[in-house]
């Protein structure tokens, strides 16, 4: 299983970004799939989640407030997670994460939860 993580960038406060995670290897169809992020000195956290067909979304409502949105598209193996109004404290590394399962489970947020890792994409709000 191997996912690599895209999109990241340099952008101003306000700004938005798009993020892509593409699995190679294998196909994303059975495989509940996650964004975390990590910033300088802090833990690894969840963002979001997706379940395999897409039709259960979650959100850490404190990290997106609304701005970020999921979504999958299994016929290119890849997960989005689109970033609006973005602030200088959504500056991270960002990693997407495979569940060996179709759902998002209750502890989806843990890292625990998931199996596989990309590497990540760095992400900078700049204010």
């Amino acid at each position: 299983v191997q996912l690599q993580a895209s999109g990241g960038g340099l952008v101003q406060a306000g700004g938005s970004l798009r993020l892509s995670c593409v699995a190679s290897g294998f196909t994303l169809d059975y495989y509940a799939i996650a964004w975390f992020r990590q910033a300088p000195g802090k833990e690894r956290e969840g963002v979001s989640c997706i379940s395999s067909s897409g039709g259960d979304t979650y959100y850490a409502d404190s990290v997106v407030e609304g701005r970020f949105t999921i979504s999958r598209d299994n016929a290119k193996n890849t997960v989005y997670l689109q970033m609006n109004n973005l602030k200088p404290e959504d500056t991270a590394v960002y990693y997407c994460a495979a569940d060996n399962g179709v759902w998002c489970g209750s502890g989806w947020s843990s890292t625990l939860a998931f199996d596989s890792w990309g590497r990540g994409t760095q992400v900078t709000v700049s204010s």
